[in-house]
């Protein structure tokens, strides 16, 4: 029997504000008798129309039968299109751009007397941003060295190494099978689980590491192990605990020669001089990004600090589950996720609230002739057809990203001329 609720037009709200700091609105609306009256006839009329009910045709059941058997239906039906009749009349009424989802508590619907709720809701910003200008924030170069070079080579030598079994006891870098129990407070040692580690890498509690690093393939040792102070599962931490490792197998890493085959390997170069060119080249192409970036980021700190402004927490708590969700976190830690990233998260959409200012003011936003021109880009860099390039953005849903992103380039292009970069 549910469905769209009634709209109630032009009612005569009583509205009274109780709390109006920020981006957060607290109303106190109270419906008058005769519009809640209105709603609960509406509402029992279109469940006279469609009820069925034994011996009565469609449409015929009496109403004081159907306002009986359907009363509660008929009341929430009626509570639901009030509240939303007096929401959209509120916010046309007194012009809000609300942000998020509102919240209605302490609601009372009594017979004979007005309708009475709070109205919690957050609004969008709106931000002035009188200084954008005469800004000085510096710049700093981070420098790619020869030994910057040769940790990316080695990073690319080691990606593709060859793991060998060895038959000594295991050193740190040494990938282990081993089999891991231990005694319960009882002194009964459990079953056992098989785990792969790479020693030395921090996937397991280093006491252990230690035990296992005292043990040749196919023996085991027996020891207590202290568990850290600082263990993720607080209710083990500082725990005593007799720990038995059985080593299956030991495999050694064994690095590719840094020579012209690797080269050819890694990237089709005719020699190491060749490839260590190109991961300069890379290495500096990623420093200069990442210094723009943290000068992009610079200003847009000082704008903040010279035009404070409040956030809506709706927002905030979007991008907290987007990052949530595509860092995995399990649903158990995402409250203290939620409290360790929602400084970070705040301060990216104070970043976009900025650019978003900034580029409607000064008409910077990104338009169509913007986007072909990318697209065109795009294109020619892949040897591509620019519709073929668009069409695989629009599929992917990507063409709003694009959007976004040559607005970005032309607000900061604009920042940067407006203010000084040492």
């Amino acid at each position: 029997m549910r469905g769209v609720p009634y709209i109630f037009r032009d009612m005569n709200l009583e509205i009274t504000p109780k709390k109006s700091e920020g981006t957060e609105r607290l109303l106190a609306v109270s419906v008058p008798v005769e519009d809640v009256k209105a709603a609960e006839e509406q509402a029992a009329h279109r469940y006279a129309t469609k009820v069925r009910l034994p011996g009565f045709r469609p449409g015929k059941v009496p109403a004081a039968m159907v306002r009986k058997r359907f009363a509660d239906a008929i009341r929430q039906e009626a509570i639901e299109s009030i509240v939303q009749s007096a929401f959209k009349q509120v916010v046309d009424d007194q012009k809000l751009r609300v942000v998020g989802q509102p919240h209605i508590d302490h609601l009372q619907f009594d017979d004979g007397k007005p309708l009475t709720f709070e109205l919690h809701l957050e609004v969008h910003p709106e931000l002035k941003l009188e200084r954008t200008t005469g800004f000085r924030v510096a710049r700093t170069p981070r420098v790619v060295n020869e030994d910057s070079v040769r940790e990316q080579i080695d990073q690319l030598r080691d990606q593709r190494a060859a793991w060998s079994p060895v038959t000594d006891k295991p050193m740190p870098g040494d990938m282990v099978t081993v089999n891991l129990a231990t005694a319960d407070e009882s002194g009964a040692m459990s079953d056992g689980k098989e785990y792969r580690v790479v020693l030395g890498e921090g996937q397991a509690i280093a006491a252990i590491e230690e035990v296992i690093m005292e043990t040749s393939p196919g023996e085991t040792t027996e020891r207590k192990v202290k568990w850290p102070d600082d263990f993720p599962d607080e209710s083990q931490r500082g725990k005593t605990k007799l720990v038995r490792a059985a080593v299956v197998d030991v495999k050694r890493k064994s690095l590719p020669a840094l020579d012209a085959s690797f080269a050819r390997e890694a990237g089709d170069y005719d020699s190491v001089d060749a490839l260590s060119a190109a991961v300069r080249t890379d290495l500096e192409r990623m420093a200069q990004r990442e210094t723009d970036a943290e000068v992009r980021q610079r200003i847009i700190d000082e704008i903040i600090s010279a035009n404070p402004f409040d956030v809506p927490q709706a927002w905030v708590q979007q991008v907290v589950q987007g990052y949530a969700e595509a860092y995995q976190i399990p649903e158990a830690e995402r409250e203290k996720f939620a409290g360790e990233f929602r400084s970070v998260a705040e301060r990216q959409v104070r970043r976009d609230l900025v650019i978003e200012t900034i580029a409607e003011r000064e008409a910077l936003k990104a338009t169509e002739a913007d986007i072909d021109t990318r697209v065109a880009e795009v294109a020619e860099k892949n040897n591509s057809d620019p519709g073929k390039v668009y069409t695989s953005l629009q599929k992917a849903g990507r063409l709003t990203e694009l959007e976004r992103s040559i607005t970005e380039d032309k607000v900061f292009g604009w920042l940067l001329e407006k203010n000084e970069v040492q």
